[in-house]
């Protein structure tokens, strides 16, 4: 007996449109190619007979609901992804963010908060910790509770610790996590630095002005259109002379707010805002 059928663009476009009204998340902007593909996955694996079985439950069950935007929000991450880049951080950007009296940061699309916990590592071995607030947001709940109980799996540790020391730490990576069977539980004095929150880059507003945002592999999930308004809001919430992050096939060129930014030596997604 073979599965369903494949969604149709019409079916996709309705569903879309009511998900929009039932609930408020807006993915009609999200890169079309990717955005069907994940539809589709979800359609197959939850093995749905049709279209109006797939839709019924998606619009009366909220807590499917919940499991949809899990699968259509990629959350995929690691402790100092990506080295050189936190390495960047460590050398060139925290000692300017240093030179200010209270230091905001904003980790927008933070997925379960390796990332947050990285920089976290980061401004306490710069002894800028306790004047720093991390603000950790997400359109997914289900990952910031991740984030909220700071645990992870213990096989995941040693890539991490890889990771930490090609970023340039020096310290032992064991003392920021306890480990109990098959998990380790990240230093809860990082986290009280911490500010976590749903929050939507589509449809929210900006709620601070910040140093330095890191919003990473979140944009080439969007559309031209939705990259160009999630970015304004982001300068909107960027201080002067503050600094942008962003994923390594993401970039400012060509979009609206290029102009006002200056992008760091070493080829790394670190731009600075021009006063």
């Amino acid at each position: 007996m073979s599965g369903p059928e494949e969604l149709t663009d019409d079916q996709i476009a309705l569903l879309l449109k009511d998900v929009m009204e039932e609930y408020g998340y807006d993915f009609s902007d999200y890169a079309f190619p990717s955005l069907r593909r994940r539809l589709n996955r979800l359609y197959t694996l939850d093995k749905f007979p049709h279209f109006g079985a797939f839709y019924q439950k998606l619009m009366q069950d909220p807590v499917y609901f919940r499991h949809f935007v899990e699968e259509l929000t990629v959350n995929v991450t690691e402790m100092f992804r990506d080295p050189v880049f936190f390495q960047r951080l460590r050398e060139e950007v925290l000692p300017e963010l240093a030179r200010h009296p209270f230091i905001r940061i904003w980790h927008a699309g933070c997925s379960t908060g390796e990332e947050v916990y990285s920089m976290a590592i980061l401004l306490k071995e710069a002894g800028l910790l306790q004047r720093s607030l991390l603000y950790a947001t997400d359109i997914n709940p289900a990952v910031l509770e991740v984030l909220k109980k700071g645990i992870y799996p213990l096989r995941y540790m040693k890539q991490y610790s890889e990771n930490y020391i090609q970023s340039g730490g020096t310290q032992d990576f064991s003392r920021y996590y306890t480990a109990k069977y098959d998990w380790a539980k990240l230093d809860e004095g990082l986290q009280k630095r911490m500010v976590i929150s749903p929050h939507n880059l589509v449809s929210d507003s900006s709620f601070n002005e910040f140093q330095l945002i890191i919003c990473r592999n979140v944009l080439i999930y969007f559309s031209k259109k939705l990259q160009n308004k999630a970015l304004q809001l982001i300068d909107n919430s960027l201080e002067p002379t503050g600094f942008i992050a962003l994923g390594g096939k993401e970039s400012l060129k060509y979009s609206t707010i290029a102009p006002r930014y200056k992008q760091l030596p070493h080829r790394q997604r670190i731009w600075r805002k021009m006063a």
